[in-house]
């Protein structure tokens, strides 16, 4: 029996089945992708631009042949000739379904854009900058004294600033005799020292005095999103934020999935190199614009990211990372020029710091957070938790430091879920339901009130509401089971259990209706019995690393915990604690530390001992690998009740009172009728 071909759209994990000869874009209209069109399909627009993606995608259980879609059409061929196509886009109304196929969506061709929230947060920085800049008078050539201008260059550094060498990249040498003369033998100079000793280098310089200003960037390179902070490396004042979608999505949401990519696809790694590379790039680009400034005037940056992204950005195959014992082709950190890694947007000469990963599977971004949180500082034992895809987890004091990771998947991001998606407007992020009348209310992104209140509808009028992200999810699993929709399990009750109709039948199991616009062309918003699962195995996950943590500390309790990351900046500590994700202690000692490995990667900026500090306390870190590690199942799958199947969370318990049910054998209903019958239409 012959299937028509599955069509998976990337970021949102969305897929489905259609016709060969289907457009892209009526595929994606069909399974509520968020894809742009403006002309109605004629080619004319170009917002419809998709990225096909070709070769084995374990993952997604397709392998995509290159006949997977339909040829370049004469539409496309003269778009293409008159405005110009990315290499590798395509037109989503002009190209057609031929076979099964993987379909990035860019975030210049959605709607809804993502809101990449890795917002710089408020930090005291000490300034010792790689980079400064010199003011320096040159002694003019002489014919009885026969030196070169970089040589004369070089010995005024000496006599006026103490730098005892400097070296100079040909382009730099290019431009150094006319510019000394046209300042009448004084420049200002940019220079850089290596933390680690060696010649200062000469990166640019100006006629004269200049008041130019230097920038560097300061870049979060995620497995899911990349954010930049431009920065100024005079006082380390965040200029711009800006963030992307990380493009490899669409090569596997998970790092091992790229990994597997780059293991079934010969030249796979390269691919996935030259996307990220792409989108640095690009982002270069878009925050300097936003920021006013000229790309040339970034003359440093410096890179945290987990290892799998650091082997990607910088060239390397991952496949090492994909095995025990998950060697790095190297952990120590890398001082490297911008253009060895294609980083074409910012100066020719700028120069790149990539902080030192910790071990095969806790990489340079938990380094980061390490730097900006200083675990090994604290008198009291504190938990930090990187919650992403990769979740990163450091448990210490001041005696030690251990870390892990833990691979908790994509679902907090709010792929995987049923109407799931990345955090953007429109996308409920904050949920709340009555413990009696089992109602629910929510806020979306884009907007301040509530669904209850007065307003709320013109309040979202630009938006409307079209799914839920990932810390959406959290709260409505986390409310569903405060309010005896969910037992221990994470079993959803039917109607006659739970006495709502908003719990219906779906298949064998239900799902909880948040919001309902089907009747309008709207989406139909509802947890399911799938999406339950999916939570319940990332928060294991996550819990699982932190207990195992706690195993090798040889504690029972933590004293404080810390949620860090782009994500964990926006979870409700009380709903973290009620799921499971993170273990038991005084909800007012559950802070956020934002985007800790940003911070981190903006101290590394802004200071070259901070660079020293951090391959030191790096050598001290105490690595612990969830991967071999027999504890790590029995962590896993006591976990997976909500909030945990053993261990009795007592400060959650001076708080909440969980509702004792089971759905398994029939409490709080007839148990047997599961809601077979009850299909009354509930609108939200």
């Amino acid at each position: 029996m012959s299937h028509d071909p599955l069509v998976v759209f990337t970021p949102s994990g969305k897929r489905g089945r259609f016709p060969r000869g289907t457009p892209i874009l009526t595929a994606a209209r069909q399974l509520g992708v968020d894809l742009d069109s403006v002309c109605g399909g004629r080619g004319i627009c170009s917002k419809c631009q998709i990225t096909p993606a070709y070769g084995e995608f374990s993952k997604h259980g397709v392998t995509v042949a290159p006949d997977a879609l339909s040829d370049w059409n004469a539409v496309e061929e003269r778009y293409d000739s008159k405005r110009g196509l990315k290499k590798g886009r395509r037109l989503g109304c002009q190209a057609t379904v031929q076979g099964d196929v993987v379909i990035d969506v860019p975030p210049e061709s959605q709607v809804h854009r993502q809101v990449v929230r890795k917002e710089a947060s408020a930090r005291t920085l000490i300034m010792d900058p790689a980079t400064h800049f010199y003011l320096v008078d040159v002694a003019e050539p002489d014919m009885h004294e026969p030196t070169g201008d970089l040589e004369r260059l070089s010995r005024a550094l000496r006599e006026q600033w103490g730098i005892e060498e400097i070296t100079a990249d040909l382009p730099i040498l290019a431009r150094l005799q006319p510019l000394l003369r046209k300042g009448k033998w004084q420049v200002t100079v940019a220079l850089h020292r290596d933390h680690r000793g060696g010649p200062a280098k000469l990166l640019e310089l100006w006629p004269g005095f200049s008041e130019e200003r230097l920038f560097g960037l300061a870049i979060d390179l995620g497995s899911t999103t990349i954010a930049a902070h431009l920065c100024d490396l005079r006082n380390g004042e965040v200029k711009a934020s800006a963030g992307v979608m990380n493009p490899q999505i669409r090569f596997g949401e998970d790092l091992m999935s790229r990994v597997s990519y780059a293991m079934m696809n010969p030249g796979g790694d390269k691919e996935m190199t030259a996307a990220v590379r792409d989108a640095i790039n690009d982002l270069t680009a878009s925050i300097s614009a936003e920021a006013g400034i000229e790309p040339r005037q970034i003359l440093e940056a410096v890179f945290v990211c987990n290892p799998v992204m650091h082997h990607l950005l910088l060239g390397f195959d991952p496949v090492e990372l994909g095995q025990a014992p998950f060697a790095l082709v190297t952990s120590s950190s890398l001082s490297l020029d911008g253009r060895d890694l294609g980083l074409t947007a910012m100066n020719d000469t700028a120069q790149v710091y990539i902080l030192p990963c910790i071990a095969g599977h806790v990489g340079a971004d938990a380094a980061a957070v390490a730097l900006a949180e200083q675990p090994g500082q604290s008198e009291d034992l504190v938990l930090i938790v990187d919650v992403g895809t990769n979740a990163e987890i450091q448990l210490g004091n001041t005696t030690r430091v251990l870390a892990c990771s833990s691979p908790t998947g994509p679902a907090f991001e709010g792929a995987q879920i049923s109407a799931g998606q990345r955090a953007a407007p429109g996308a409920i992020d904050r949920i709340e339901i009555d413990p009696v009348t089992k109602e629910p209310r929510f806020r979306v992104i884009g907007g301040d009130l509530w669904s209850d209140e007065d307003g709320f509808d013109a309040a979202i009028a630009t938006t409307g509401i079209t799914g839920i992200c990932g810390s959406g999810i959290i709260e409505a699993v986390a409310e569903m089971r405060m309010a005896g929709l969910l037992d221990p399990s994470g079993l959803i009750g039917s109607a006659e259990q739970t006495g709502t109709p908003r719990c219906v039948p779906e298949g064998r199991t239900h799902s909880y209706l948040i919001h309902d616009a089907s009747a309008e062309g709207g989406p139909r918003i509802a947890v399911t019995q799938g999406d339950i699962r999916a939570i319940q195995l990332a928060k294991s996950a996550l819990y699982a690393g932190a207990r195992l943590l706690m195993d090798e500390m040889g504690v029972d309790k933590v004293d404080r915990v810390v949620l860090a990351g782009a994500f964990g900046a926006h979870i409700s500590p009380k709903h973290a604690m009620v799921l499971g994700m993170i273990p038991d202690a005084p909800l007012d000692k559950v802070t956020s530390a934002g985007n800790a490995a940003g911070t981190g990667a903006r101290i590394a900026l802004s200071s070259i001992s901070a660079r020293a500090e951090i391959e030191r306390m790096v050598r001290e870190i105490v690595k612990v690998e969830t991967a071999i590690e027999p504890r790590f199942q029995e962590h896993f799958v006591s976990a997976n009740a909500i909030p945990h199947a053993t261990a009795p969370f007592p400060e959650l318990k001076s708080i909440v009172t969980l509702p004792d049910i089971s759905f398994n054998t029939g409490s709080g209903g007839d148990g047997g009728s599961g809601g077979r019958k009850r299909r009354r239409r509930v609108r939200g």
